[in-house]
């Protein structure tokens, strides 16, 4: 059943109409095959950015869409419930803008944003290493300044769209001064000595390449730090806090993708002469499963509104991550139950739903660190 929403404006019930459209049309029909084959859609990003959606949440002034976390976050939850893939690579590509958009300066921002936001590029959020994740400020791919570059290497893991992006927001080592030595580099992909390992093999979001970067004597001009020096953990983490709600409304509508599926084959199941979705067992266990997906949908989009008001939003960011994620783990588990030995099959797609669930408590901070910003909050209140 199509998701009832509140939108703020009829522009933004036009913009869902036309996302809708294009999650229906073009993504969904492709989404088993390509995810099965492990193939890139970078086609359909190209679609995407002429369609005016890869840059909803920032100005028009660098052809942006102008609109609010509130309808972007809408939008991204209607093409991940499509394809979660293509919605997680969305998520991505806006939190890639970020340090630029929020950070950069208006001359950084005129020559590179419009490209990035109006579809010609397509970004990767490079912080993650293999000895800091959870801990960012112990990331070691150092950045040394020589003349008008900075020479940089080392090795960054678990980066979505390495080695198809166009450009990497990369998080480097400046000096030793421990998260106060850490900057932000915009790195294009073209330059020497950068390059993407073997694509990680991975349970789920298989359309959806990942693989570590690499910096070999990588230079890149000085003309492309972001911010400050020593500024960079500082931007990572503001880039975090949005785009954890970006993740929370990408589980949102993996959910609500699972639902439909138990929805409809419960109707359409029966069993001791009677629809399977009549009997009391599956009742209760669908009702759970909406008001898991409802409550997290209002849950981010709380967060989301406060952003959008200038209001500190950190802790909900982390709460809407936690319970979207924790309850797409749930809700696509559930939905492979009532579906049965069938769920268990490639015949039908909850089994990838199920796979594709876990990952998200995983990125984007692991939801054992959402718990702990949320409880670090709670202590400085």
């Amino acid at each position: 059943m199509p998701v009832e929403r509140l939108l703020p404006t009829s522009e933004a019930e036009d913009l869902l109409k036309l996302v809708t459209e294009i999650a229906h049309e073009e993504l969904k029909p492709r989404a088993s095959a390509d995810e099965e084959a492990e193939r890139f859609p970078r086609d359909l990003f190209t679609l995407m950015g002429k369609s005016g959606l890869l840059g909803l949440p920032y100005p028009e002034r660098w052809d942006g869409g102008g609109q609010p976390y509130e309808v972007y976050l809408q939008a991204l939850e209607e093409i991940a419930a499509a394809w979660m893939s293509v919605g997680v690579g969305l998520s991505v590509h806006t939190m890639s803008c970020y340090a630029l958009a929020e950070y950069g300066t208006r001359e950084q921002r005129d020559r590179w944003l419009p490209d990035m936001l109006g579809g010609e590029l397509l970004g990767a959020y490079a912080l993650s290493e293999s000895q800091a994740g959870s801990d960012a400020a112990a990331l070691s791919t150092r950045a040394r300044r020589d003349g008008d570059s900075y020479v940089v290497n080392g090795t960054k893991a678990w980066i979505t769209h390495a080695g198809v992006a166009d450009f990497y927001t990369t998080m480097v080592r400046t000096s030793d001064d421990g998260g106060h030595g850490i900057s932000c580099l915009l790195a294009d992909s073209s330059t020497p000595g950068l390059s993407a390992a073997p694509r990680e093999r991975k349970m789920g979001l298989t359309g959806s390449p990942t693989a570590q970067l690499l910096f070999e004597d990588a230079r890149v001009p000085v003309e492309r730090l972001i911010g400050d020096e020593g500024a960079g953990l500082r931007i990572a983490l503001s880039s975090l806090s949005s785009g954890r709600l970006g993740i929370a409304a990408c589980a949102v509508g993996l959910a609500q993708a699972a639902l439909d599926e138990a929805v409809e084959y419960a109707k359409g199941r029966s069993q001791f002469g009677r629809p399977i979705i009549d009997f009391q067992g599956m009742e209760f266990l669908l009702a759970d499963m909406a008001a898991t997906v409802e409550s997290a949908r209002a849950t981010y989009l709380d967060a989301a509104r406060r952003r959008d008001r200038g209001r500190d939003f950190q802790r909900q960011s982390s709460i809407a991550k936690l319970v979207a994620t924790d309850g797409a783990m749930k809700v696509t588990t559930d939905a492979v139950q009532i579906l049965g030995g069938a769920g268990y099959t490639r015949d039908f797609p909850v089994e990838r739903y199920f796979r594709e669930a876990k990952v998200p408590q995983i990125f984007e901070g692991t939801n054992q660190i959402q718990r702990m910003v949320i409880a670090r909050a709670l202590k400085e209140a």
